[in-house]
């Protein structure tokens, strides 16, 4: 075990504590204090002790003399040390029989600690998925609660179904202004085509009438001048005979 320093506080300053043994050096000296059945420093191992009373009764055994009290007496000075030497170990036998007791409870407990940890986690998990679809759910509750509002601030349905009979039969009146509106067109543009083609026939005859005049006036000009060309030739043979 580790043999704490003092320490020393000046001005406000704590000086730090100072070992006699170190961490590595604590443990050597427990376990042979353990094994030897040492609790102090000072003074003579226990075992060693019963060591010794066992070597000087044994001597003492292998005398060849009459000394039968002294080795009854040292008999039971080697058995009292030995009852005195036996005793811390089965204090210590019970401490470890507790320590193996508590350490099977620990087990125990710890199995039960992490199912515990294990069903906590599961039930994390399903508050998680609750709680998302809490908010689903709260987040479809708003919006059917933000439609409803929106439908309670349109018009009465007989007012809608009044606008929309309405509205029907104004397209059906734009619908037969419109099919009135297409026949008249249709109309309108067969007496154009009829218009078109009865001036292309009239720009025929006038063309035809004109080249008929033109000809006309040709074949007139000519028969003149044919009988110009034969009255000049007439006029010299009267003269002659005259």
């Amino acid at each position: 075990m580790s043999i704490k320093g003092r320490k020393f506080v000046g001005k406000g300053e704590a000086v730090a504590s100072h070992y006699a043994f170190g961490p590595l050096e604590d443990d050597i000296i427990i376990k042979h204090r353990l094994l030897t059945r040492t609790t102090t420093t000072r003074g003579e191992p226990p075992l060693k002790k019963l060591q010794k009373k066992f070597t000087t009764f044994a001597l003492e055994v292998e005398k060849e003399a009459d000394n039968y009290n002294d080795c009854e007496r040292l008999a039971k000075a080697f058995l009292q040390e030995l009852n005195t030497f036996e005793i811390p170990l089965l204090k210590s036998k019970a401490v470890i029989d507790a320590n193996v007791r508590e350490k099977e409870n620990f087990n125990v407990l710890k199995g039960e600690i992490n199912k515990q940890i294990v069903q906590a986690q599961a039930d994390i998990e399903d508050l998680k998925r609750q709680l998302e679809e809490s908010k689903v759910e709260r987040k479809h509750k708003e919006e059917g609660e933000a439609i409803r509002k929106l439908i309670a601030m349109q018009p009465p349905r007989s007012e809608t179904q009044k606008v929309i009979t309405e509205l029907e039969k104004e397209i059906a009146i734009l619908e037969a202004e419109n099919t009135a509106s297409s026949r008249t067109l249709d109309l309108r543009k067969k007496q154009f085509a009829l218009l078109l083609h009865v001036v292309d026939e009239l720009q025929n005859t006038i063309e035809e009438e004109q080249r008929s005049l033109a000809e006309e006036m040709r074949n007139a000009v000519d028969d003149h001048n044919k009988s110009g060309v034969e009255d000049a030739t007439a006029r010299p043979e009267a003269m002659a005979l005259d």
